[in-house]
């Protein structure tokens, strides 16, 4: 029996009325093209079930046609929603979509940058808010790098951003608004950039509205379940307790709730809550986790177009892309108890 036959670039292009050069730049993410164009002739590939020949556009291009998402920890489900949204347009590209996971680990890092070096991926989407020295030293220039996300300072490539400190800023004053004045934070990893801008939200809401924060109401945590409930634990004994917690992120926070369950403290009665992501068990958690939402998908889809573009040789903007965020109150925040008013 013999194979059915497989589709291939001209047959597209009969169909579409374009040349086959032009099919083949618009599937590979080319900013030449007409937006309709594109649309038209991925709509067409899809009918057609066309699949590129991967190992004989590798050998005629001297690509592999994958690209590295580089996260710090590939537990974390907040990376789940970005992930997609990068395979998304890298898929439509022709592109795989490789992870790769740091745990904070430096040798591990240049490992990644190396493999970048040595044309094992065509492109990166570094998510790890870290370059390593002996990279940031090399002479060469990433010309097909994007950050997403975690902030690097000093590394001159395109950025896809939130404004984290003004969605601390409004974290802390939903707050202030239920009444409260005894405030804490728990801090991601620091210098990140992420971490300081959120801290930095965190210490302005607070002076703006004339409140004191206590040396001991700031923890540093390393956006892990664990460090949430350590800093939980730090911050919720002994006198002077705080009536609520901003905490950097989502998974920190379930940890906050967890160890203030445990010691029979209620959320939100006892103590207010507010997160940092807006992961998909956030809304599904009990009590729901009032938090920050960020467009992850939004975010993972614009940072490999903004690849595909760097790939095909595209001049970007100097400044960053900055995607909006947005407030999410859920059942983790009410008004401070009696006891607990200054």
């Amino acid at each position: 029996m013999r194979a059915p036959v497989r589709p291939n670039l001209k047959d597209i292009a009969q169909r579409a009325g374009v040349s086959t050069s032009t099919v083949s730049r618009a599937l590979s993410g080319s900013s030449l093209i007409a937006e309709a164009t594109v649309d038209r002739i991925r709509a067409l590939a899809d009918e057609f079930g066309y699949r590129p020949n991967v190992r004989a556009r590798n050998f005629r291009t001297q690509k592999t046609m994958a690209v590295l998402i580089v996260v710090r920890d590939i537990g974390n489900p907040f990376y789940l929603e970005v992930f997609k949204g990068v395979e998304r347009v890298a898929r439509q590209a022709g592109y795989s979509v490789l992870m790769a996971n740091t745990e904070g680990d430096r040798e591990r890092e240049v490992e990644y940058f190396e493999m970048l070096s040595d044309g094992l991926a065509d492109g990166m989407i570094l998510m790890t808010g870290a370059v390593p020295g002996s990279v940031r030293k090399s002479a060469r220039g990433f010309d097909n790098v994007v950050v997403a996300l975690e902030m690097v300072e000093d590394f001159h490539v395109p950025q896809i951003l939130i404004d984290n400190e003004a969605a601390a800023v409004a974290a802390v004053n939903h707050l202030i608004g239920l009444g409260h004045t005894r405030i804490a934070h728990i801090a991601g990893p620091i210098p990140e950039g992420m971490s300081i801008r959120r801290q930095k939200g965190y210490v302005l809401a607070m002076q703006k509205a004339g409140l004191e924060i206590p040396p001991h109401y700031v923890c540093r945590g390393d956006f892990t379940l664990q460090s949430g409930e350590r800093c939980a634990r730090a911050l919720l004994s002994g006198e002077g307790r705080p009536s609520a917690i901003f905490v950097a992120n989502d998974e920190m926070a379930f940890g906050v709730i967890r160890h203030a369950c445990q010691i029979g403290l209620n959320v939100p009665a006892d103590l207010s809550v507010v997160g940092f992501d807006n992961i998909a068990f956030s809304e599904a958690f009990l009590p729901s986790l009032t938090t920050i939402s960020q467009p992850r998908l939004d975010i993972g889809e614009r940072a490999m177009s903004v690849l595909l573009d760097l790939m095909n040789g595209k001049s970007l903007p100097a400044d960053p892309t900055i995607l909006p965020t947005q407030l999410l109150v859920r059942e983790t925040t009410a008004a401070p108890p009696a006891a607990l008013l200054d």
